[in-house]
């Protein structure tokens, strides 16, 4: 094992500072009491441990991302990803998409991409939390110096925020922005939605929370009415699920959407693109990707990173079947976890489900890494696995999520997000 292994494996150090976190959630105005409340009613949303990768695994990280990233920009890749996408996704209005998340494995050989996900909550927690963890040794104090989360986060975030107005409206001025969610005061990370929030109007911003089915398309404009009755809703956050705004309660938005009247980050393009997980199978194919242009590093890179995919079809379904305790499965646009299935996990009544739905993949299995803490006293092992946060393929902020089961789920009892501390070479 290496250094970082044996951190994991063997320190259950916990090293988060619960005031500072308190005052690290509540550092924007009117923030007061988000912080206390939300380590109370969300008591396995942040772990107590920090987890450790080594120099070589972060360089290989942001090697992959931007490589996922060129080869997304091929024009066969394009035509092959947006001719299974819905008309919402042909547009190009210049945004790129923010906090695009990146997820990995650790597996034995190195990290493993598992998926990618648009609209990646938890940005803003992990950046608090990652200013709220304290030194256990000199590892670790070295450590936290490095990696992505030594810029300043605030300035590389609103950077992100303004190159999406900038690629879509110019010099115009920016007024408003809405951070769009269904039922968004239920949602489990509605107070990451109260962080943004105060983000944005820290920015100078007129800035609200609000659900889509509130939205009013009128006279070639998107309008709210908690904004001004003189202030149109110029850029929308969107936190939204429904990937191509295809629901009868987001017809507003995508009516907006649609005519370029409002700035969408992140928008039904960039799912298309990246997160859709059929991407995986083309990502996984080096001799598809030599025949569309991509380079030989970025062939060979991916060939690394990328567990073989393929899609799950009626003639397939014995084989698949049968090698099915190597194998993952994920619906094409699923997300969170939901409807994805270990393959020993299965039944033979979901596995029927699964072929017939039409939509999913089946992933090489790549199991989890392990952290060491420590739950009532006892020590004991979680699985983790790694986000990266990113804009133009480029890593802002690495974070992990420590969980027991098959997915991340934050029931965790010392599971939950959990800061990187990258080790030096």
């Amino acid at each position: 094992m290496n250094l970082s292994d044996s951190l994991n494996l063997g320190c259950a150090c916990k090293t988060l500072d619960a005031g500072q976190l308190r005052r690290e959630l509540e550092r924007s105005p009117g923030l007061s009491g988000l912080g206390a409340g939300l380590l109370d009613s969300h008591p396995h949303l942040f772990a107590e441990t920090a987890v450790f990768i080594d120099a070589a695994t972060a360089d290989t990280l942001a090697r992959a991302v931007a490589a996922i990233e060129r080869v997304a920009a091929l024009p066969c890749y394009q035509a092959l990803a947006l001719g299974r996408a819905t008309a919402i996704a042909q547009h190009a209005w210049g945004p790129s998409g923010v906090f695009m998340g990146y997820d990995f494995h650790l597996g034995a050989d190195g990290p493993r991409l598992i998926e990618i996900n648009t609209n990646a909550g938890g940005a803003l927690l992990n950046a608090a939390l990652a200013r709220a963890h304290r030194s256990c040794c000199a590892a670790m104090d070295e450590a936290l110096q490095l990696g992505p989360q030594a810029p300043d986060l605030d300035a590389t975030f609103a950077d992100m925020f303004r190159a999406e107005w900038r690629s879509q409206r110019g010099d115009a001025p920016w007024r408003t922005v809405l951070i769009v969610d269904d039922a968004p005061q239920t949602q489990y990370l509605a107070p990451e939605f109260a962080m943004a929030r105060a983000w944005f109007r820290a920015q100078g911003l007129l800035a609200e929370v609000v659900d889509p089915t509130e939205l009013v398309w009128r006279d070639g404009a998107l309008w709210h009415p908690a904004l001004p009755a003189d202030q149109p809703v110029d850029l929308v956050y969107n936190r939204l699920t429904d990937f191509d705004l295809s629901e009868p309660g987001h017809a507003a938005l995508r009516q907006a959407y649609e005519v370029g009247a409002v700035v969408l980050t992140p928008h039904p393009r960039a799912h298309a693109l990246l997160a859709h997980k059929h991407n995986l199978i083309a990502l996984s194919a080096p001799n598809r990707l030599a025949e569309w242009g991509a380079s030989e590093a970025d062939r060979a890179l991916l060939q690394e990173v990328v567990p073989p995919t393929e899609t799950v079809t009626p003639d397939k379904a014995e084989a698949l079947w049968a090698r099915r305790r190597q194998l993952f499965f994920k619906p094409g646009s699923g997300y969170g976890g939901k409807a994805a299935y270990r393959g020993d996990k299965l039944t033979r009544r979901v596995w029927d489900e699964i072929v017939a739905n039409g939509s999913y993949v089946a992933q090489a299995l790549v199991p989890p890494s392990e952290r060491l803490v420590t739950v009532d006293g006892v020590e004991k092992h979680l699985k983790l696995d790694l986000r990266a946060y990113t804009y133009q393929g480029q890593i802002q902020l690495l974070a992990a999520r420590l969980y027991a089961g098959q997915t991340t789920n934050f029931r965790t009892p010392s599971g939950g997000f959990s800061p990187v501390a990258v080790l030096p070479a």
